[in-house]
């Protein structure tokens, strides 16, 4: 019979359990639990009850006072509960004691991993990344694939030594065509306003967020350990991502894992046009459309951007910008986050279609977002919702503003 081990947990996690009110406001915000109600195993504040109950259910106290042992039906339920989950962090912001869920939620699935009770396709996951180096399966060397449709490739691209910035392109831009027109309007943009920046091209590995989001951390570290060095070994002075969730792991996750500063700067892509924006790099024409914004959830809870993005779309003349009813730190996934795709699809597209009828109620003509991921899965329930709205990242926004 499987065990809970609490030296998966920290201390503070640990008391965290005690902590919990069950309250349930975190229940109302969850949004897969708003399309999977009948499975209350999602919430976080059942979640948290049932490890405080498998903890305490061990042990020779609780053999000593008879408690029943935990069942593999109960950590089964437990562990359903636990992937269907995007790790949006909604729960933390409405929380009255301040419990921080999101690595509560991954250090739970890195006990499921080692429990052997994580999804299956996660092990598919895992065996793609660390053998291809990415989470399509592609040939690694096919990073800059996207640059096929561009007019003309910037010189020294590839691998430039010693260009003030490294853009790293992250998996999904690299890969899925959907969003190619990320990394090529980010392109065009850098050059536009005479950046010196080249990319690691082949030598790009998967930032590693998939498999410690997974609960498959340690499987990562070699994926952190080549990427800070490719970047060391062109003396990069700045690494900008456009992808939230490369941007968090690299700005907070890498330090830290990795027991050492990093040598260089991280921002995210909105950080860095929105510098460029102001200092006047870009002729920035009119645009008569209605427009919204969608806040990615690893870039405004996650790491506290909201500003940057809308100081570029507020910078644009003409456009209509207009909040979202959700929004900023209480912002609604996508329902593309959190490895929810693999593990439960249905769930995912669920939370997609929510969103979208968010932006619709604003009227807006356009969804702005600055995450390839979210733009991939908004875009997709656009499509089968058959709804007449166009989603952009910042970047490719920005691009038709100078054009």
């Amino acid at each position: 019979m499987a065990k809970i081990d609490p030296s998966f947990f920290t201390v503070r996690q640990l008391i965290e359990l005690d902590a919990c009110t069950r309250c349930g406001e975190c229940r109302i915000w969850c949004p897969t639990f708003a399309e999977k109600g009948a499975l209350e195993a999602i919430t976080p504040f059942k979640k948290i009850d049932a490890l405080r109950s498998f903890l305490r259910r061990d042990g020779w106290l609780a053999r000593l006072l008879r408690r029943k042992p935990v069942s593999d039906e109960e950590l089964t339920l437990f562990a359903q509960g636990v992937y269907d989950c995007t790790l949006c962090a909604r729960c933390y912001q409405v929380c009255p004691v301040g419990i921080e869920m999101r690595p509560l939620w991954i250090a739970m699935r890195e006990q499921l991993v080692e429990l052997g009770l994580h999804p299956p396709l996660m092990n598919r996951l895992r065996d793609t990344v660390t053998t291809h180096y990415n989470i399509s399966g592609d040939p690694n060397q096919n990073r800059l694939g996207w640059t096929a449709n561009l007019p003309t490739v910037p010189e020294g691209l590839d691998r430039r030594q010693s260009a003030e910035v490294v853009y790293f392109m992250g998996c999904v831009a690299a890969f899925y065509p959907m969003v190619y027109s990320v990394p090529q309007s980010l392109v065009a943009l850098l050059g536009r306003a005479g950046v010196d920046f080249t990319t690691l091209g082949g030598d790009e590995y998967c930032c590693g967020f998939p498999l410690m989001i997974a609960g498959m951390g340690k499987e990562a570290l070699a994926l952190m350990r080549h990427n800070v060095e490719a970047v060391r070994a062109l003396k990069a002075k700045t690494l900008v991502a456009a992808c939230p969730s490369c941007y968090h792991t690299w700005k907070h996750e890498y330090p830290h894992l990795l027991g050492e500063p990093l040598g260089f700067a991280v921002r995210h892509e909105t950080e860095f046009l929105a510098d460029l924006v102001k200092a006047g790099a870009f002729h920035l024409k009119e645009m008569h459309k209605k427009v919204t914004y969608h806040d990615p959830c690893d870039l405004g809870r996650t790491s506290g951007i909201y500003d940057e993005p809308r100081q570029i779309i507020q910078a644009i003349p003409g456009l209509e910008f207009v909040e979202m009813r959700d929004n900023r730190q209480y912002a609604l996934c996508c329902g593309g986050g959190g490895d929810v795709e693999m593990a439960d699809a249905e769930v995912s597209g669920a939370v997609a279609r929510r969103r979208l009828g968010q932006a619709q109620e604003t009227g807006a003509e356009l969804i702005i977002t600055a995450c390839q991921q979210c733009k991939r899965t908004l875009l997709g329930a656009a499509r089968k919702e058959k709804v007449r709205i166009r989603t952009l990242d910042i970047s490719e926004l920005l691009w038709e503003a100078i054009q």
